[in-house]
């Protein structure tokens, strides 16, 4: 697996139960295979081997990803908790994580979207109903929702209730997936707590949670994370981060073009090619092979190129859109006698355009002919 899909997986982990729900199970990588003889009989599909398999294969895909956040988050080297103070902990964790907790918090997130996006791809939203039918949305969104649900009965008299089995079916899934979650989720809070907080300030923290106003606190602490007010604030404030960074991008990209660029095996001389071979313990012939290739592939690429060939393909480039440029001018410009060529009658941004496909034209037009005399070795005057 690479490591740009195991980054991915590992910036998935915390969602892997609604993931693996949502996720179809992939097929087996095919094989060629020859062709059994005559008298053979092919071997009948097996669901339940294919199925093993790619259990097996999400399976050790998983070990990877576990094993990368292991190590960006390697624990083996941090000292040993005192118990006394880890049961401390626990009894931190265990008012802070009551059952239930993380369903009630992703309720607030994910239960929101859940529904959000069931209404906006159900069968009578606008998005759904353009894309069935191929109508414009704007005219869509004109019809009042009795309109809408009647169309969208005509494709699926039983949406409704697919829709309501959907979230029965799914929603009890994704509410066991969040409950399995909790224990190993108070496990490791209470070694962090353990090992940030002295036994006096976690006996501190546990009094206080013992309060009603403690208690009140631990229930709620979690799904207010996911608080749609939270999540409003976060969200209204990533279009300024965007800002900045597109602000500073003359900057930025300044900074980077300091930098030489990297070198590829191309750009390796012997005595460089000789130290690497050393290093990844080849042969030193096959690294050399591999490096004047690549050089020969660059130097065949340059002398191909001919400039009468480019100037050939610009040409034909800028006749094309002369051609279509001037098919749509023509078409505006002929009929006349009907009102609805009158430009008069047209909007702005269609009589602009218009214009613009005209003026293209005469640009391309232009740029053809100058291209054919380059290519000709001709004078204007010619």
């Amino acid at each position: 697996m690479s490591t740009w899909n195991h980054m991915l997986l590992a910036g998935a982990a915390t969602l892997a139960p609604a993931a693996a729900l949502a996720a179809p199970t992939e097929a087996p990588l095919a094989e060629v295979v020859a062709a059994p003889a005559e008298e053979e009989e092919a071997t009948p599909f097996d669901s339940e081997a294919a199925a093993a398999e790619a259990r097996a294969k999400m399976q050790k895909e998983l070990d990877e990803v576990i094993a990368l956040v292991e190590k960006m988050f390697d624990t083996k080297s941090l000292p040993p908790i005192d118990p006394a103070r880890l049961a401390i902990a626990e009894q931190t964790t265990a008012a802070l994580i009551p059952a239930g907790s993380i369903e009630k918090m992703l309720d607030n997130l994910y239960g929101r979207m859940f529904r959000t996006l069931m209404r906006e791809f159900s069968g009578q939203s606008t998005l759904m109903l353009s894309i069935k039918t191929g109508v414009e949305s704007d005219k869509i969104a004109a019809l009042d929702d009795a309109t809408k649900g009647q169309i969208a009965d005509l494709f699926d008299p039983h949406r409704k209730e697919r829709e309501e089995q959907i979230t029965r079916v799914v929603m009890p899934l994704i509410r066991e997936a969040l409950a399995d979650m909790e224990p190993p989720m108070r496990a490791g809070l209470a070694k962090a707590y353990a090992r940030r907080f002295t036994g006096a300030q976690l006996a501190d923290v546990n009094a206080f949670l013992a309060t009603p106003t403690g208690r009140l606190y631990a229930s709620e602490w979690m799904a207010l994370q996911a608080d749609p007010e939270v999540m409003v604030a976060v969200i209204k404030a990533v279009p300024p981060l965007i800002t900045k960074f597109m602000d500073r991008a003359p900057e930025i990209e300044k900074d980077f073009k300091e930098l030489p660029k990297e070198k590829q095996l191309a750009d390796l001389g012997d005595e460089e090619l000789a130290r690497l071979a050393g290093l990844m313990k080849v042969d030193v012939s096959v690294l050399r092979e591999q490096r004047d290739m690549g050089n020969a592939d660059t130097m065949d690429a340059t002398d191909t190129a001919d400039p009468d060939d480019h100037a050939v393909d610009a040409a034909a480039d800028a006749a094309e859109a002369a051609a279509t440029a001037a098919d749509a001018a023509e078409a505006a410009a002929t009929a006349v006698e009907n009102s609805e060529y009158d430009r008069s009658n047209w909007s702005e941004a269609d009589r602009q355009r218009v214009e613009q496909l005209e003026a293209a034209y005469l640009e391309a037009e232009a740029a053809a002919i100058e291209k054919a005399r380059e290519r000709l070795g001709r004078n204007p005057s010619d």
